[in-house]
This record gives structure tokens, sequence and C-alpha cells, in this order.
């Protein structure tokens, strides 16, 4: 492959369980001209040397793009994989949230200049996320009985979301259910790479979950005209369950600022002020 249609960039930090789950996703891609490149935020020495053997015995075409572990730096490490992506249009995503196996071919049908593309997400219930195997979602379970498990757990306030998981072929129903976009999660989104660098990409300031990779990028794509198109029940990612992560009040506070003062580039992005 000397230049693929797409670059999935994926955040990981240590959870190579989830990874390989999420690999096993992209393994049964309909689309297939992608590259994947893992932003691993500092994971352990243990952890490296088990992904680099998958990583050589896998047939995708993955690179592995690592920093020394200082503590969260997540939009540090997306900033440099999108520096090492090959292709002009990018998918991000995070490191426990597992595609559909349509995921990238409607990201790539639906792709547009000036325009994010925002999928969402279903959330899974701590029983499915166990039961989860690369055999399993290879064999097509995410899309077949795993929708009547998660209903019945999400009347048990177990899983959430779930209708999002309903794969809508006709294009008359998917332009009235998308007809006002939902905006982005961090985990989930699109676009192309001269949209991503016309705002010097992610704010490196924020050192916490919450806000930075999402609420920001958001806030500053939009202010440079950038559109979001929202593919709700069209591109579908399965997200596993764990603890809900808390909001940095570091991160609220950078975030207004950068909402008061209403400059869509950020000094502290991709390329250094």
């Amino acid at each position: 492959m000397s230049k693929p249609g797409i670059s999935l960039i994926i955040s990981f930090y240590n959870k190579l369980n989830y990874l390989k789950l999420v690999l096993a996703g992209l393994e049964i891609q309909s689309y297939k001209l992608f590259e994947v490149i893992i932003a691993d935020d500092g994971s352990n020495e243990t952890i490296v040397k088990e992904l680099q053997y998958i990583i050589k015995n896998s047939h995708l075409d993955i690179t592995h793009i690592w920093h020394k572990n200082i503590g969260w730096r997540k939009n540090e490490i997306l900033n440099k994989a999108i520096k090492a992506s090959k292709s002009d249009y990018l998918i991000f995503i995070d490191g426990d949230c597992i595609p559909h196996s349509k995921f990238i071919e409607e990201h790539f049908k639906n792709h547009a200049v000036n325009t994010v593309i925002a999928g969402r997400r279903v959330n899974l219930s701590p029983r499915v996320s166990e039961l989860l195997t690369s055999e399993k979602i290879k064999k097509g379970f995410l899309e077949g009985r795993l929708f009547w498990l998660l209903l019945f757990d999400s009347i048990k306030g177990k899983a959430r979301d779930v209708e999002n998981g309903i794969y809508i072929k006709s294009k008359i129903i998917r332009k009235l259910i998308n007809k006002k976009d939902k905006g982005i999660l961090g985990s989930h989104f699109s676009l192309y790479k001269s949209d991503i660098l016309t705002v010097n990409g992610f704010d490196e300031r924020y050192q916490a979950p919450a806000a930075g990779e999402d609420t920001d990028i958001e806030f500053r794509l939009r202010l440079a005209g950038i559109n979001v198109k929202t593919l709700k029940h069209i591109a579908i990612q399965y997200h596993m369950f764990h603890k809900k992560l808390t909001r940095s009040e570091k991160n609220i506070e950078i975030l207004r600022k950068v909402k008061s003062k209403r400059i869509f580039y950020t000094p502290y992005g991709i390329y250094k002020s």
C-alpha cells in the first residue's frame, strides 16, 4: 500500500485486551484501503513488547507511535500521530471502541471538505464487555445477537445508547434522523487532515481526560468554519464498559479561556509558536 485512502488513529494506553478487540473489528472492515496508527500515550514496556508482536503478525497496516509516560498526554500523542499519517483523511477513535464492519466505509462515503463526520456509539454493559473475544467479533457477534443482550441490560440500567447500534440502510431515514448535528465525540470523528491542520491540531495544554480532546477541538473547528455532520445509525462503534472519568477543573478553565478569546488556531498544537 503506497498511500492509504484513510488513516485511522487509535488513542491507546496499556489496555491491550481492549485494543485486541478493536483490531479484530478492523480486520473485518468492508473498506480495506486504510492504515492504522496506534497513538500510545506511554504504555509500559511489557505492553509495548506484546503490541509489537501483534503488529508484526497482523494483516493490517499498523504503525505504533509512542512517547514516554509523564502523565496524561493524549493530545500530544494524537498530534504526533497526525504528523505521521500517510493519508489526507483521518478517523479518530479510542482504544476501547470497537468499530462496526461498515464503520470505515461509511466515513469514507460521507466525507467532505470543511466537514467533520461525527458518529455515535453504543455504551456496552459490563456483562457484554466481558463476553467479547476477538473470535466473536470476527464472526459478527456485535451485529447479531448482541442487540438483544444489550436491550435486556439497558432495561436494568447496565447499558446505554443501545439504539445507536441499529444500522440503517435507507437514505431517506438516514437523512431524517441526522437533520441536526449532535456534536463531536472525541472517540469517534473524522475529517480531512488539512481541516485539522487549520486549527493546528489538538491543544496540548489539556493534560487530563475530558473536554480537551472533544469539546475544545469541536469549538475551534466550528470557529474556523468547519461544519459538523452526524452519522447516527450509519457509522457505529461499541464502547467497552469502564467507570466514568471525572472532568478536570483545570481543563474546564482552559476551555473557558479558549471560548472567551475565540481564536481557532492554538499555538499549543502540532506546530509550536
